[in-house]
């Protein structure tokens, strides 16, 4: 019999950072690695993902990482935790693990313990064993886990749909999942996404319909941007466009690398005669495929409408087509963007998040779930709370006993003695990491801080020379200030403002002596200035003073 712990680093309460951990006796086992995106409120931060202190204390006891599918909620903290973590294994199907190698150093993915899994291959480790299963997403070869213990078996489900439309790689194989439930489920870990959504997401979540209009009714070029790595939506958009004498241009390396490859493994089915070149970028009858890559969404759309792209230029003859439908936390960015384009008279074209949906399971398709896998415990993971709750009561509808239904935060643990919930209080300390571009360390609450400073505020830089052997003033104080004042309106406080440097400067140096205690001169003529602007303007830049001696 086992002692059991199941909590999440990230992805309860949230929508991304997906990072749930199982702890078995000695063992640990770690579900998912995924970022989130910020939503602007953190200046700068590019993307976030969980803390993984818990793992670095940890890192001998774990088994591997296993990963359900190749998106950046999933896999996107990935490259920061094999900074420090190269000696673990990463486990994940063919098409996940190339994604993942894509966004690696090459020192650390030639360090990097990466293991391709098959679906339905089973791996032992000791008196346990994972155990992967074939499930439907808006990406090929995405897969729920089932993790073998002595007290009964703990699924993970990824993403998932039930979409019977969808075959090969994108197939669900549901006789194993019904295999594990007559097995025997201790405990289901389901996503909450769509849970509050009525009926199946399929076929909801098929759009070729509404492409085909879209291609229809507009005749001059469209630059259609997608979310990174939904292949599903790739091979919609490919197959009405092959119907059409329209020409695809691929822009980005990254995209271009990945559709490539994905094409090469037999993941999209796509005529390369619909692919153009930079040649066919101004033509009328053009299709311009743009995606992003570890940014914020619609990062790339919004250069090319702030004309910082140096390809493509927007038109009043563009359509602009987003291409997937709007979810939480980012539904106000999706709106700002569509003002933008129609500020710059082009047409903006968008799927209805009502009747339109990703590849998340919506509330029959959790029934179902629930139904083949008959598990003795429910927990709801992957979503916001009130996702999370609807979940909960699907679960007691459908006769699970609410004393068995697990609702947690992140960092809250389930604890299974000999199969049977102990009701602990536990708590693992949980944070996040904010990166900002290529950073591999968290960017600090003070950084942020001089951002939102600088931001409302502005910032003036005072400079001042001294000579190096009298330590007298032979240049400046001058004065470089941004964000702060309009310079040729506010000739008068400038002068002040060198009136005051120069007196604390001069106040501070020991001619006698000859010495000069700069960090207490740059101290003062913050605290002097810093009175004086407040006093003046209201405002409080940030001061900066720079002394130097020649």
């Amino acid at each position: 019999m086992s002692k059991i712990k199941i909590f999440s680093l990230g992805g309860l309460n949230e929508n991304g950072k997906n990072m749930y951990v199982v702890n078995v006796d000695d063992d640990i086992y770690v579900f998912d690695a995924g970022l989130k995106y910020d939503n602007d409120s953190n200046l700068g931060i590019d993307y976030i993902i969980p803390s993984f202190d818990y793992l670095v204390k940890n890192r001998k006891k774990i088994k591997g990482i296993f990963l359900t599918h190749g998106h950046e909620s999933n896999v996107g903290a990935i490259p920061d935790i094999l900074e420090k973590l190269n000696d673990v294994a990463v486990y994940g199907t063919k098409l996940t693990l190339e994604i993942v190698k894509r966004d690696l150093d090459k020192e650390v993915l030639d360090k990097a313990n990466l293991k391709e899994i098959k679906p339905h291959c089973k791996i032992e480790f000791g008196k346990n064993a994972i155990f992967p299963i074939s499930v439907t997403h808006s990406i090929p070869d995405a897969v729920c886990y089932v993790l073998y213990t002595e007290d009964g078996a703990i699924v993970y489900t990824g993403d998932f749909v039930f979409d019977s439309t969808m075959m090969g790689a994108y197939k669900t194989d549901i006789g194993k999942l019904a295999y594990v439930g007559k097995q025997g489920v201790l405990c289901l870990l389901c996503e909450s996404f769509y849970a509050d959504k009525v009926g199946h997401t399929s076929p909801n979540n098929r759009v070729s319909d509404f492409i085909r209009e879209v291609l229809h009714k507009n005749e001059n070029r469209i630059i259609a941007t997608i979310f990174p790595a939904h292949f599903y939506r790739i091979q919609e958009i490919f197959n009405e466009v092959s119907k059409t004498k329209r020409k695809i241009v691929i822009m980005g390396k990254l995209l271009q690398d990945m559709i490539n490859k994905a094409i090469e493994e037999g993941y999209l089915t796509i005529n390369r005669n619909v692919i153009g070149t930079l040649v066919d970028l101004e033509a009328k009858d053009s299709v311009v495929l743009i995606s992003d890559e570890k940014e914020k969404p619609f990062a790339n759309l919004e250069r090319i409408i702030k004309g910082f792209d140096k390809f493509i230029t927007i038109k009043e003859t563009d359509t602009i087509f987003i291409t997937e439908p709007s979810y939480a936390g980012i539904e106000k960015r999706m709106a700002l963007i569509m003002d933008e384009i129609s500020m710059l008279g082009a047409n903006a074209v968008s799927l209805s998040s009502k009747k339109h949906l990703l590849h998340h399971a919506s509330r029959e398709d959790l029934m179902l779930m629930i139904n083949l896998m008959n598990p003795k415990y429910y927990f709801p993971v992957k979503g916001e709370y009130r996702q999370q709750y609807a979940n909960a009561e699907i679960a007691e509808e459908l006769g699970i006993p609410k004393e068995n239904i697990i609702l947690k935060l992140n960092g809250d643990v389930l604890e299974l003695v000999n199969g049977k919930n102990t009701n602990s209080m536990e708590h693992i300390d949980v944070d996040e990491i904010l990166i900002d571009g290529k950073s591999q360390g968290d960017i600090g609450e003070l950084v942020l801080k001089d951002r939102e400073m600088l931001g409302e505020n502005g910032i003036v830089i005072i400079s001042c020379t001294l000579d190096k052997e009298t330590k007298e003033i032979v240049g400046g104080p001058e004065i470089l200030t941004r964000g702060f004042i309009y310079v040729k309106e506010s000739q008068d406080l400038l002068e002040e403002t060198k009136e005051i440097s120069r007196e604390v400067i001069a106040s501070n140096i020991e001619y006698k002596s000859k010495k000069v205690d700069y960090t207490k001169i740059k101290n003062e003529v913050r605290e002097s200035l810093g009175k004086f602007f407040y006093d003046e303007t209201g405002s409080k830049p940030m001061v900066i003073t720079v002394i130097q001696e020649v």
